[in-house]
């Protein structure tokens, strides 16, 4: 099973480094960072499944990363808690405003923290948050970005699919395969971040379906480059012999060998200008096809709905 990422945003080395290694060894992927500004950047590339964000940080203060990661749609949804000295009621009154999910006063039990955290995720999965392997938005956040669309005007929507990722992940395995969803997942933060905006929004639909909320404007070169970063952005999570072959090649259950074709991307985009949409479900159909007509063209493609 793939690790659920946390993220530790402290600048004290004694704390950050004993959570580090304490959550390594409890089987998460945890990374650390000094200040606020960091803690930003890294969401933009990664998104983690959940956050311990300390209030005193050297450059902004907690209140100020949450209320950003907060405020931007692919990061609302991340778990937070907040790690501080204080303990007065009137800083837990504002990180209660600010919707954090926890607050932990130091000095602090590390198996009460983990105790605390593990319900977080729990709740988080239960309720579709969060993909447990991308930690990117999951169906009820997807569910409420697409009513949201319903509401609003100038919008794009794109559907997205890694075609043939059933034959890899026969080939390679599960762990591969949640390699190249998180391969996908970062591929698209890093492209939305260079030509996409702030409001833009990224979901993990399940399996290897990805949904995309941008602007007509956005849209097409966000598309655009996607694919052609698809390509080599995969090329590591093939072996040597298949990358050069251009197919995966492995042996049946019969002894016979096979051949499979490589991953691709089927990309299919509309805007409100087909509206007016009705529903999500209508909404939902009319992208679909876009990306069906993206995936009859052969190989990775991407297609708007004009």
């Amino acid at each position: 099973m793939s690790k659920e990422k946390i993220l530790v945003v402290d600048d004290a080395p004694d704390i950050a480094n004993l959570l580090q290694f304490y959550f390594n060894t409890q089987g998460f992927d945890t990374s650390t960072v000094s200040n606020g500004q960091g803690a930003l950047d890294f969401c933009r590339r990664i998104i983690p499944n959940l956050i311990i964000l300390d209030i005193n940080l050297p450059d902004m203060d907690g209140y100020e990363v949450c209320l950003r990661l907060r405020q931007n749609l692919r990061t609302s949804h991340i778990p937070i808690f907040f790690l501080t000295e204080r303990g007065e009621k009137s800083a837990k009154m504002r990180g209660l405003e600010l919707d954090v999910d926890d607050y932990i006063v130091k000095p602090f039990d590390i198996e009460e923290l983990h105790l605390r955290l593990e319900n977080a995720l729990r709740r988080a999965n239960r309720e579709s948050l969060t993909n447990a392997v991308t930690g990117l938005p999951g169906s009820k956040l997807i569910e409420e970005q697409l009513k949201r669309l319903l509401k609003d005007q100038k919008w794009a929507l794109a559907s997205i699919s890694v075609n043939n990722f059933g034959p890899f992940n026969e080939v390679y395995g599960f762990l591969a395969g949640d390699d190249a969803l998180k391969t996908v997942a970062m591929m698209l933060a890093d492209v939305v971040n260079q030509y996409g905006t702030e409001n833009d929004f990224i979901g993990h639909i399940g399996g290897s379906d990805f949904l995309l909320t941008t602007t007509p404007e956005q849209v097409r070169q966000i598309g655009e480059e996607t694919i052609l970063r698809f390509d080599r952005e995969t090329a590591p999570l093939y072996s040597y012999q298949d990358r050069k072959a251009g197919y995966m090649t492995f042996i049946d259950p019969n002894g016979k060998q096979r051949q499979a074709p490589l991953m691709n991307l089927s990309i299919g985009a509309i805007t409100d200008a087909q509206g007016p949409f009705t529903d999500i479900r209508e909404l939902s159909e009319v992208v679909n096809e876009a990306r069906q007509r993206a995936r009859s063209v052969g190989g990775s493609a991407f297609y708007i709905e004009r």
